[in-house]
């Protein structure tokens, strides 16, 4: 079955180890390349999407809102499940894509789904988020000087640093808490409002006409051209220090209208005041009761390992450019990159020791350290094998899918083929000599070794030893094949499950069948080429104390189940019973 591979190997076994060495060169590039993740996102593809229309009550919200926006939703490809929720001003739908749905797809159709089969009251475009239950990757907190203030930083966290953060490509969402929102309230009288003979909306307008600035023409000065701009941005005196911005002056000055020449000024019909937004949570942490922070959550699509970098580079960045107010510095106190760490930690020690078990428990059995270092070569070659494979893919590694490889499944096949090398190498000289002749008479198809199957332009000689190897591989190769197959097909079940079963336990199926597909590639490629430089030419089967003790206590077991069969069927059927 592997014939041709096997007399390639062996015939250019110095191809093979320099091979072997740029390999696992590839490997360790691969490993620092592979995103490593915590565990895998168990959900699918979900939007969320929000309309907002203050004043209606819930049932309005559904009625002209809801119901519309769930009816246009539903001609999306791939969608799963629709569930919403109605509540005063506020419209929530949530839409589940069925899993394997790519994000960028879901959120496209989406969008046209909402703009060719939605309308909505006063042409309101609905807001769409993406979920993402796995996204967050770093929390911080906004801290300053004790006179600075608490509403203070909640501005700083809005205005700078959630906008700069944003600013990343792959960042999904800055979610801020804590702190009061500041904001200015014009609180009007209504006996004064009759008396001047002023409305609300006369006011709003006023309000809104009062706070832009208005651009003119140019004026000539010679050769040069002056741009005339008026200024009319309300300054409430905190441009340049936010501590100070809460002047309500410029707001108490604006003209509504005039009587008999006279203005009428926002202050004539009402009080204005610094206010707050009013609060739907708080941020504790440790002894502090109210502090101002936000999560960072990256996109669907994003790897942990390349957002993180990042992120910490942007949040030093502000922390050093003077873009923060004197005194106020971002600090983070969470980041996925320690819980990525840990994994990766974790991986490696899994890796590092289950390989060097497995190396000792082969040479504790096999007796034969050459065998062993064989047999354990196997191991980082399927590991890279499968690395690479997930980099090429494109996939995410975890602690479930790599952590969970069988060093014991994947050696398999090499300890097969090294124990027959093993055991042809110690028969007699008519034994080899009858296997060797079984060879060349063509028992396993062609000989590759001798007459027209040796290529003209090689100078290689094939010796007895390397026929030898060839003739154990061959023995062997369907055995091995079929060994492998048949781990494989225990994984059928995993392979083939569906949603959050599928998600979590996918990515550990498809890891550990690139690493068994990288151990049985290496059993018929790197260990008949190293075996054939490692073995010596004569090798005697040795029992180590281990395999002796476990002779002396099964031997006896042995004879007396085979010479009280009966008795020993038995009790077998005896303890089968309920």
């Amino acid at each position: 079955m592997f014939k041709s591979l096997l007399a390639f190997c062996l015939s250019r076994r110095a191809i093979v180890i320099v091979g072997l060495l740029l390999f696992a060169g590839a490997g360790i590039v691969a490993f620092k390349l592979l995103n490593i993740e915590a565990y895998p996102n168990p959900t699918p593809v979900i939007l969320e999407i929000t309309a907002q229309a203050p004043g209606l009550s819930a049932e309005e919200m559904e009625r002209y809102y809801t119901i519309p926006m769930e009816i246009g939703l539903y001609a999306t490809p791939g969608i799963d499940v629709i569930r919403s929720t109605s509540f005063y001003g506020l419209s929530f739908v949530r839409v589940s894509f069925k899993y394997g749905i790519d994000y960028f797809f879901a959120y496209s159709q989406a969008s046209v789904a909402m703009q060719q089969n939605v309308s909505l009251p006063g042409n309101l475009t609905p807001t769409i988020q993406a979920n993402s239950s796995t996204g967050e990757i770093y929390r911080y907190q906004v801290v300053g000087p004790p006179h600075f203030g608490i509403t203070n930083l909640r501005t700083v966290q809005d205005w700078i640093v959630a906008r700069r953060l944003l600013t990343i490509p792959g960042i999904a969402a800055v979610n801020s808490w804590g702190g009061p929102t500041k904001e200015f309230e014009v609180e009007v009288d209504p006996h004064k409002l009759e008396a001047y003979s002023v409305t609300v909306p006369q006011i709003l307008t006023a309000l809104g006409n009062a706070n832009i600035n208005v651009g003119g023409r140019e004026i000539r000065v010679g050769q040069q051209s002056i741009n005339i701009r008026g200024v009319g941005l309300i300054n409430d005196g905190g441009n340049d220090d936010l501590t100070e911005g809460y002047k309500v002056g410029d707001i108490e000055n604006v003209v509504l209208s005039q009587q008999n020449g006279v203005p009428i000024l926002i202050k004539d019909v009402g009080k204005v005041s610094v206010g707050y937004r009013p609060r739907l949570g708080i941020l504790g942490r440790d002894n502090q009761d109210d502090v101002v922070g936000a999560i960072v959550v990256q996109r669907r699509t994003e790897k942990t390992a390349e957002m993180i970098p990042k992120v910490k580079e942007v949040i030093a960045t502000l922390n050093h450019d003077g873009s923060l107010p004197p005194g106020v510095r971002v600090l983070p106190y969470y980041d996925r990159s320690s819980l990525i760490a840990i994994t990766t930690h974790t991986v490696l020690h899994n890796l590092v020791y289950g390989c060097l078990l497995v190396f000792l428990i082969q040479w504790i059995f096999l007796g034969n350290l050459r065998s062993a270092i064989i047999v354990g070569i196997n191991i980082p070659f399927a590991l890279f094998f499968a690395t690479i494979i997930l980099v090429i893919m494109g996939e995410s590694a975890n602690l479930l899918s790599v952590g969970a490889v069988d060093f014991g499944i994947i050696v398999d096949s090499a300890v097969i083929l090294v124990e027959n090398v093993f055991k042809n190498f110690q028969r007699g000289p008519e034994e080899r000599q009858g296997l060797l002749q079984r060879l060349a008479r063509g028992a396993w198809g062609p000989d590759p070794t001798t007459g027209e199957h040796v290529e003209e332009r090689t100078t290689f000689r094939w010796t007895d030893r390397l026929r030898m190897i060839l003739v154990s591989a061959l023995q062997v190769d369907k055995a091995v094949m079929f060994s492998a197959l048949i781990t494989v097909a225990g994984f059928v079940p995993l392979f083939t499950m569906q949603g959050v079963e599928g998600q979590i336990f996918g990515p550990m199926a498809r890891t550990y069948g690139y690493a068994l597909a990288g151990a049985l590639i290496a059993t018929f490629t790197i260990t008949p080429a190293i075996a054939s430089i490692v073995l010596p030419q004569h090798v005697k089967e040795t029992e180590t104390i281990v395999v002796r003790t476990l002779h002396h206590l099964y031997n006896p077991a042995l004879r007396f189940t085979l010479k009280h069969r009966f008795l020993t069927a038995g009790s077998v059927t005896v303890t089968r019973l309920p």
